[in-house]
C-alpha cells in the first residue's frame, strides 16, 4: 500500500509549479538535498520515475502529471479538513495561496491583503506576481486559491468578482514628439527605443505578447526591474516605456516625463478576483474573498 506524506506531495507539486527541484525546494523551504531524497522516494513507492531531469530544469513525466493530479486534489481537502476543524478552535487558520497580475500588485492590492492579514494573524500567506493567463490556467489547474487578474484572460470555468480597473499609459522623456498629443496608441511607440522591464515580469510578457500579435518588433535598449528605474531612464532620454497609470501617480515629480494614456483596447482592463469554485474554498480563503471584494475599488 502506498502511503504520501503531504510535505511530499507539496514539495512535488512545487517543482511542477517552478519548474526545478531546487526552485521547488525553495518554495516548500527545503534544503535541495533533502527535497532531492524526498522526491527519490516518492519515485521508489511508485515505482516509475516522476520527472524527466535535465539542465534546463524538470518536467513531470506521465505518472508525474497524474500524482500532480491527485496530490492537488489531496492537498486542498486537507485544506478544508482544516479549516473546518479550525473553526472549533481559535478563529481561522490557514496559508493562502494568491497570484497577481502586475496592475492589481501596483494599485492597492497589497493594502487590501495586507488590512486582511493585521485582522487574522493565524492566516500566512504567499503573494506572487504572475501574468494573466498564467493565473487563469492555475486557478484551473488548482495550484492556488485565487488570483488577481484581467478580464480579457479569459474566466470561463472560474467564479469571479470585480476588483477594479487597470489604466496602461505610455511614458515619456519630457518633451518627447509625441508628448504632443492627447492620447497614443501602442503603435507609435514601436518605432522608438524602449525601456522594458525584465523577463517574467507579467506586466512586460504582456505588452510583449501585444507587440508580437501586432507583428511589432520592439527596440529594447534596457530591461530593468522595477518602475522606478524605468522612469529614471526614461526621464534620461534612453527610450520610452508603459507603466501602470497607478504607478506612474507614485513618480516623483521631479522627473522630466510626460505620460499619455494608451488607446488600445487591451490597455484598458477590468480587473478581477477569481477563484476556481467560491464555495469549495476553504474557511480561511473564503474569509479573504471576500475581504478583498469589498475593499475593491
Amino acid at each position: 500500500m502506498m502511503r504520501f506524506d503531504l510535505v511530499d506531495l507539496r514539495l512535488f507539486l512545487a517543482i511542477l509549479e517552478a519548474g526545478s527541484i531546487t526552485a521547488g525546494a525553495a518554495r516548500a523551504h527545503l534544503a535541495l538535498a533533502s527535497a532531492s531524497a524526498r522526491v527519490q522516494a516518492l519515485e521508489a513507492q511508485v515505482g516509475v520515475p516522476l520527472l524527466v531531469r535535465a539542465r534546463s530544469g524538470a518536467r513531470p513525466t506521465p505518472a508525474g502529471e497524474a500524482l500532480g493530479h491527485h496530490a492537488r486534489l489531496l492537498l486542498q481537502q486537507a485544506e478544508r479538513m482544516q479549516g473546518e476543524l479550525a473553526r472549533f478552535g481559535k478563529g481561522l487558520k490557514g496559508h493562502l495561496r494568491l497570484w497577481s497580475n502586475t496592475a492589481a500588485l501596483s494599485a492597492h492590492l497589497p493594502a487590501d491583503l495586507a488590512a486582511f492579514l493585521a485582522r487574522h494573524p493565524d492566516i500566512d500567506a504567499d503573494l506572487e506576481e504572475r501574468p494573466s493567463a498564467a493565473i487563469a490556467r492555475a486557478l484551473r489547474e488548482g495550484l492556488i486559491h485565487m488570483g488577481v487578474l484581467s478580464h480579457a484572460a479569459g474566466l470561463a470555468g472560474l467564479d469571479w468578482r470585480p476588483y477594479g480597473e487597470d489604466r496602461l499609459v505610455a511614458l515619456l522623456p519630457a518633451g518627447h514628439g509625441l508628448a504632443a498629443r492627447g492620447a497614443l496608441s501602442f503603435a507609435d511607440l514601436a518605432g522608438e527605443p524602449f525601456v522594458g522591464l525584465a523577463p517574467g515580469i507579467a506586466l512586460q510578457e504582456m505588452v510583449s505578447g501585444e507587440a508580437a500579435r501586432m507583428g511589432l518588433t520592439l527596440k529594447m535598449r534596457v530591461r530593468v526591474t522595477s518602475f522606478p528605474a524605468l522612469a529614471e531612464i526614461v526621464a534620461a532620454g534612453v527610450g520610452v516605456a508603459v507603466l501602470p497609470h497607478t504607478e506612474h501617480l507614485r513618480l516623483p515629480p521631479s522627473l522630466a516625463l510626460e505620460a499619455r494614456p494608451l488607446e488600445d483596447g487591451w490597455a484598458r482592463r477590468r480587473l478581477v478576483i477569481a477563484t476556481r469554485e467560491a464555495a469549495a474554498l476553504p474557511p480561511f480563503a473564503r474569509a479573504a474573498l471576500d475581504a478583498l471584494s469589498d475593499a475593491a475599488r
